[in-house]
């Protein structure tokens, strides 16, 4: 069960525990707004739920109409520096800014932006990663420790509290996946806010899907969390896909399930490649079904009775079984087509 938090609305949707919503960042530099707009319609497509743009300078705001012109999903302005930029932002329409108080000036500057998210209902994200953490907290405790990262999140929370803001979403990011984990279970402990889950700078799509399956599910089956983000020096369609599959992993998505078996001596089909195009060629489908992909029948509807729908190979054959019952027995060659054919009828 999820811990309570504060409910925080971002554009239509509501970061209150019951959903946990997929995000992730375009990549397109922001100066190429019709890239940038097409690759936001793509993510919207693969099922991201909230999209990140960064927002540099103040032409790159005129992403922000562009893009909510041919999304429905909510958009969120990455500002760093300019507290300018984050009112702009704000003036253009954003559904959420992401800053970090303590790098956008004085009191002042925080306040002024705090007034036009208030006045527009536009939550704040706070973001602190390990690598920008300020130098008094650095000085310290010596290194970006999980109760440092803590207290820079909760300082900064109260610099918004003190100007009357709290529609208020935490993230505290690092590149470290013990770090990160603890670090969210500390602040979970300590406050009430809606918090966005991800291993900063995770990596390629190998290990940045392995550090953020670890960190992100971890913390998941904590009952924390709210949004999550897999961040991967790849596509972001990538990400979002990766981040479907950490929830259905953990029984929290929704869509196709696949279980298919390791391989082993028995196994007289090219069983590898079958599951890889079982996998993609389901990917989109939108029906939440548990597709076996079985070597032998040792391992097919016994082991996988529980499946929706399944597939065992033999010597050259496949069978294909419903509930842990055949159905029938097909050419190696036409198993994916016969098991595509039955999914239909699901």
């Amino acid at each position: 069960m999820n811990r309570k938090c504060k409910p925080v609305k971002v554009g239509s949707l509501c970061l209150d525990g019951k959903k946990i919503y997929i995000q992730s960042m375009l990549n397109i530099p922001a100066e190429d707004i019709k890239g940038s707009v097409a690759q936001a319609v793509e993510l919207e497509k693969a099922g991201c739920e909230i999209i990140r743009a960064a927002i540099p300078d103040m032409n790159a705001v005129r992403l922000i109409p562009a893009i909510k012109k041919e999304v429905s999903v909510p958009l969120v302005a990455d500002i760093h520096f300019d507290y300018k930029l984050a009112i702009e932002a704000a003036y253009a329409g954003v559904d959420k800014i992401r800053i970090n108080p303590g790098n956008i000036g004085g009191m002042e500057n925080v306040k002024a932006v705090a007034n036009a998210c208030r006045s527009r209902g536009i939550p704040i994200r706070i973001g602190v990663n390990s690598g920008s953490l300020e130098k008094e907290l650095l000085a310290e405790y010596g290194s970006p420790t999980p109760e440092a990262l803590v207290k820079s999140a909760l300082n900064h929370a109260k610099t918004l509290e003190a100007v009357d803001f709290d529609d208020i979403v935490i993230s505290i990011k690092s590149s470290d996946v013990k770090t990160m984990v603890s670090a969210y279970r500390l602040l979970a402990e300590r406050c009430g806010y809606p918090l966005h889950l991800g291993v900063t700078e995770a990596g390629t799509e190998r290990m940045g899907l392995i550090k953020s399956s670890v960190g992100i599910g971890s913390l998941l089956l904590d009952g924390i969390g709210e949004t999550i983000r897999v961040s991967l020096t790849d596509s972001p369609v990538k990400e979002v896909y990766a981040a479907k599959d950490i929830l259905k992993a953990i029984g929290m998505g929704s869509g196709v399930k696949i279980v298919s078996c390791p391989t082993c001596g028995r196994t007289k089909i090219d069983l590898i490649s079958l599951a890889k195009e079982v996998e993609e060629r389901t990917k989109n489908i939108n029906k939440n079904i548990t597709i076996a992909v079985m070597g032998c029948v040792v391992n097919g509807p016994g082991e996988a009775r529980e499946a929706d729908i399944g597939v065992a190979g033999g010597d050259g054959k496949a069978v294909l079984f419903k509930k842990g019952k055949k159905l029938c027995t097909v050419d190696e060659s036409n198993a994916l087509d016969a098991l595509l054919d039955e999914i239909d009828k699901l």
